[in-house]
């Protein structure tokens, strides 16, 4: 996928000067191999959480936080040089080409029983089965909560902080990013509380603490306040995407299916969420809109008992 992925850089960096359908083209393959490469990883570091034997999870996903803001920036650097588009993406294919097949070399097996045959048959199996057990769907709509909130945050903070609060561009990106270290920070500070309060406990009281965020950002009074509900929402969403991919693959025979499915769910959260802000914007301000997050992490809430280990499992939440 990574390989795909770098083909695809390549056709959207020199597609764009031939015409519109080239990019499409490149586009579709880059989410086609993003979202593969999104199932495949997740996959391995719950194969890595388990050998480890605590919640690491989220600190891989704090590395994706990391490498947004690595790519946001290496972006504003690109555009302020005046480098041209051709020649970032290229270079940006060049390395995602040839670092990721050569670091997954160091990867552990994702099945311990070595039997290639079986763990095929066992995976055609379980991928239509996955999507009919209650539980790995519970997981789904946990991660689509969450993932929402995230999303969410993403688009529309800058863009609320600038219409709403009536502040300067340059402040609408400083309150992003102290969403974006909070979010980081949260991830690599999150595995010592699962393992000693448990998944159910923690991402509850998280949930808790994102929705108090929310409701500051939305009726605080002044940017000093935006800037505080922004840190409790980030560090609040922190933890449930990652943790519900570790409760997707409890089971790692039936990991890969039962995370996909889950991604594949969690996912319309960043296809419908930017709309449904917008919708609900038009209609109001992008700060009440966002109230909707606060409905959905309350379900977040409801649903967590999904990611409780399964009975046989070692149970730590």
């Amino acid at each position: 996928m990574a390989i795909l992925m770098a083909v695809a850089l390549f056709t959207v960096s020199f597609g764009y000067l031939a015409g519109l359908l080239p990019v499409v083209a490149g586009l579709f393959l880059l989410g086609f191999a993003n979202g593969a490469w999104d199932v495949a990883m997740n996959v391995q570091g719950a194969i890595v959480e388990q050998l480890a034997g605590r919640s690491i999870m989220s600190r891989f996903h704090a590395g994706w936080s990391l490498g947004t803001v690595a790519g946001a920036l290496a972006g504003a650097v690109m555009v302020a040089l005046g480098v041209p588009v051709t020649a970032h993406l290229t270079a940006t294919a060049l390395i995602v080409g040839v670092s990721v097949p050569a670091a997954s070399r160091a990867f552990v097996p994702d099945r311990a029983d070595g039997d290639a045959t079986a763990g095929r048959a066992v995976a055609r199996i379980s991928a239509l089965a996955a999507w009919r057990e209650p539980r790995t769907l519970m997981i789904g709509v946990f991660v689509l909560a969450f993932a929402f909130a995230e999303g969410t945050g993403n688009d529309w903070i800058s863009v609320a902080v600038i219409d709403d609060y009536h502040a300067p561009p340059a402040v609408g990106t400083l309150v992003f990013a102290a969403f974006l270290i909070a979010m980081t920070t949260g991830r690599w500070c999150g595995p010592p509380l699962l393992d000693r309060y448990g998944r159910v406990r923690v991402v509850r009281s998280l949930a808790v603490v994102a929705v108090a965020g929310l409701m500051l950002f939305v009726f605080g009074p002044s940017i000093l306040a935006a800037f505080a509900g922004v840190l409790l929402w980030g560090a609040g969403t922190a933890l449930g995407f990652p943790v519900g991919m570790s409760a997707g693959a409890d089971d790692p025979g039936r990991a890969a299916s039962r995370v996909s499915v889950i991604a594949s769910v969690g996912y319309c959260a960043f296809l419908g969420g930017p709309p449904l802000i917008g919708f609900l914007a038009d209609h109001n301000t992008v700060r009440t809109a966002l109230i909707a997050v606060a409905v959905l992490l309350a379900l977040a809430t409801v649903t967590a008992s999904a990611i409780r280990r399964p009975a046989g499992l070692p149970d730590s939440g």
